[in-house]
């Protein structure tokens, strides 16, 4: 059953263990919804507990946002940072509430998000590493804007990221991907990249990499 008392609205496929299970949370994209990410989570292992969640940006006429873009301007200045940091506490306050209320393992906490939700999954593990252990980011890049100051300083041995691009995105140039993972290299941070002859996108064959991936790290 869904706990609509939570702060951000979202759907779950429920673990096929009854207690302690991982906790995969998905972030869906700019402009998209809960159920965007959510319509593979049967294709996923079955002992994840699957919380798929909604942006709180509502857009018009459909369709959500973590934070608003300007696709008109430079890398640097095209998202809202100060949103997209109240998005990123948003869900670090979101995990805490769902280690509560649903009978997962609250040390066992993946981030699984594409696009916008990439990004912000690159951001709360940065910033609450103690929450998370592994992040699937497709198709994001590194904000170092919506980061905190003292990276450099803290302890990511926790952290797994599995992050994959398409060859040929149209909307998030596969040259900003190239660079996660020299940052992560430079904060000693376990990481796998991969790309794929596609567009903003995931391709078949990037699915079933990033699913042997979780599957083997959960």
């Amino acid at each position: 059953m869904v706990d609509m008392s939570l702060s951000l609205h979202h759907v779950i496929r429920e673990s096929s263990l009854t207690e302690n299970a991982p906790l995969l949370i998905m972030l869906h994209g700019y402009g998209s919804d809960e159920n965007d990410l959510f319509s593979f989570a049967n294709e996923l292992p079955e002992e994840l507990y699957i919380v798929s969640v909604r942006a709180p940006y509502q857009m018009q006429p459909y369709g959500n946002a973590w934070y608003a873009i300007n696709f008109d301007a430079e890398k640097g200045k095209w998202s809202d940072n100060e949103q997209a940091k109240a998005s990123r506490d948003l869900i670090s306050k979101f995990i805490d509430e769902a280690t509560e209320v649903y009978p997962i393992n609250k040390n066992n906490v993946s981030l699984l998000g594409f696009s916008q939700g990439a990004i912000l999954s690159y951001a709360v593990a940065l910033t609450y590493p103690e929450k998370v252990k592994n992040i699937v980011a497709l198709s994001g890049y590194v904000n170092k804007a919506i980061f905190p100051e003292d990276i450099e300083s803290r302890n990511y041995s926790n952290l797994d990221f599995y992050c994959s691009h398409g060859s040929v995105d149209q909307v998030i140039p596969v040259d900003w991907a190239r660079q996660n993972a020299p940052f992560l290299n430079s904060l000693s941070i376990k990481h796998k990249y991969s790309e794929f002859p596609v567009g903003h996108g995931v391709a078949p064959q990037n699915f079933y990499e990033f699913k042997d991936w979780l599957s083997k790290r959960i």
